[in-house]
């Protein structure tokens, strides 16, 4: 069990048992490994402590009802797992701004949490934009042969370059 205490996986160890996950995603719900609907859902959850059952009529909901699922477990499961591995490989520890970050930009924490925050926010809107995340279209869509994920993978990796050059080249240097 000393490998549960590594700082750092084999990502050929970590790539076998995420694809072994997939597989087996499929095989229990017939449904693709992916995280960005349970976001969305979470969303439809607060929503709806608001507004009551009218959030299901909007047509997104309607498909996609905003409940407690297996996907929104998975992402619970995701923070839960992360921390327990920081916690038992010693690395866990708050981190305000990143250390890449602060030697760019500098260490003020506000203006950090504002560009994760505008991040995030276009992250949700491209996932549903793109019609998943990069875990649903990047592991269940290319574990699929389907061209579209294959397509979006390869823009994931294209933007994803180009806003670390843009970030870390012309905006920090």
């Amino acid at each position: 069990m000393e490998w549960l205490m590594l700082t750092e996986w084999s990502p050929y160890v970590s790539g076998i048992g995420i694809g072994l996950l997939a597989c087996l995603t499929f095989l229990l719900s017939d449904r693709p490994l992916a995280c960005s609907t349970a976001y969305a859902g979470t969303s439809g959850m607060i929503e709806r402590l608001f507004r009551g059952r009218h959030v299901l009529e909007k047509p997104y909901f309607a498909k996609f009802a905003p409940v407690i699922d297996w996907q929104w477990m998975l992402v619970v499961g995701i923070i839960v797992g992360s921390f327990l591995s920081a916690k038992m490989s010693g690395d866990f520890g708050f981190q305000w701004v990143p250390e890449r970050w602060a030697c760019t930009f500098g260490s003020a924490g506000v203006p950090r949490t504002l560009v994760a925050v505008f991040g995030g926010i276009l992250l949700g809107f491209g996932a549903r934009w793109a019609g998943g995340c990069t875990s649903g279209h990047g592991i269940s869509g290319t574990l699929q042969l389907a061209l579209s994920s294959w397509a979006a993978v390869a823009c994931f990796f294209i933007g994803g370059v180009a806003a670390a050059m843009l970030i870390f080249r012309v905006l920090g240097a």
